[in-house]
């Protein structure tokens, strides 16, 4: 890990995983969303944010709205803020009828609210939500790779011209986000990406990174005929 620049963010809701990545010293961070929390089982929102914050405390910890209204998008941002200076709240670059989120991320970077606009996967989206993050403290976006390779397209041209534009924002930063692979942290390192999101699965195969083929496929081969044993399987 330590021959990456590219910070890693821990993605999940489970809380006693998100405490275990916080006490990583390689986790730079933590992130989750209202579709990980409700795989999670949760159903209290201000409980369960609020029990986060208990233990992270200075690492960047991203919340979201779920609102789909924009003015209660920006109660609910204003709210989640409040909890911790370490917050970022996650403001989707639009709402579920496709209207643009950039002027509530405009008001909301003019109140101090840091913030992590998310669910991003075109640079027309990038070019659209940059000046309206001009006044914030602080501020990530989210560009979702993963899904932009799921529906066939190359993610890391795009990432690279994102970071292209980042260069005028010097406060902003980029997540790669939706990795599907643990080669995405060597693709998002190799454009000098600032953050990759990973699942805790994912995290924990970043020690295979490098390892020898030949040593790796006699690994497999082990795997396969120790679980075939286990199962008892016989013909």
């Amino acid at each position: 890990m330590n021959s990456f620049k590219t910070k890693i963010f821990a993605d999940g809701a489970n809380i006693a995983g998100m405490l275990e990545m916080n006490a990583d010293p390689f986790i730079s961070g933590l992130t989750t969303n209202p579709t990980l929390m409700n795989k999670a089982g949760i159903t209290d929102y201000e409980s369960f944010a609020r029990k986060v914050l208990e233990s992270v405390t200075e690492k960047p910890l991203s919340l979201e709205v779920f609102s789909d209204d924009f003015e209660d998008m920006e109660r609910q941002a204003l709210k989640i803020a409040s909890w911790g200076k370490n917050v970022y709240v996650k403001i989707p670059i639009t709402n579920t009828r496709g209207e643009s989120a950039a002027p509530l991320v405009k008001r909301l970077s003019g109140q101090g609210v840091k913030t992590n606009v998310t669910a991003m996967m075109t640079l027309e989206q990038t070019d659209h939500i940059l000046p309206a993050l001009q006044a914030c403290p602080a501020a990530y976006i989210s560009i979702f790779a993963g899904r932009i390779a799921d529906a066939g397209v190359d993610p890391l041209p795009i990432m690279k011209s994102a970071m292209d534009r980042l260069a005028a924002y010097p406060h902003v930063e980029l997540i790669w986000a939706s990795p599907r692979e643990v080669f995405n942290l060597a693709q998002a390192d190799s454009i000098g990406c600032h953050v990759i999101t990973m699942t805790n699965d994912l995290i924990k195969k970043i020690p295979t990174f490098g390892k020898n083929l030949t040593e790796f496929s006699l690994d497999t081969v082990k795997m396969f005929y120790k679980d075939a044993s286990a199962a008892g399987f016989s013909l």
